[in-house]
């Protein structure tokens, strides 16, 4: 666990300014692509790498900002974090995955008997005593 104390501030009047081009940089991307899309000339893959180069392009400018190096620098601690992992074998993920499933099917199958022994005793025992 990190345990670095971080001063929380608002927002900068840069930082909002960068995040709001980002935002308009990916609208206009995406307005293009359906404007373009309307005569037909356009081939919808070129429209498309329209589309992802405004992506691209917004993700560079927040990227920038105070969060977005927030953001960096979490995805830089949970990929650290990831290496520390340890992911079982396959051999332990193939047992495992039997157990469950054998599980599954011993507990459906329980189920499925209280639900008949229910509905026998419901419908024939006590159904035709009320009658």
């Amino acid at each position: 666990m990190n345990t670095k104390a971080e001063q929380s501030k608002g927002a900068s009047a840069t930082d909002i300014g960068k995040l709001v081009l980002a935002g308009v940089v990916l609208v206009a991307g995406i307005v293009a692509y359906s404007f373009f899309g309307n005569d037909g000339n356009i081939p919808s893959a070129v429209r498309l790498l329209g589309v992802l180069a405004a992506l691209v392009l917004s993700l560079a400018i927040a990227a920038f900002t105070a969060l977005g190096r927030r953001v960096r620098s979490f995805l830089a601690e949970s990929q650290f974090e990831m290496r520390k992992v340890v992911w079982p074998t396959r051999d332990e993920t193939l047992k495992t995955t039997g157990i469950i499933i054998l599980v599954v099917i011993i507990l459906s199958l329980l189920l499925g008997l209280i639900d008949l022994i229910l509905k026998s005793v419901i419908l024939d025992w006590l159904l035709k005593l009320g009658s």
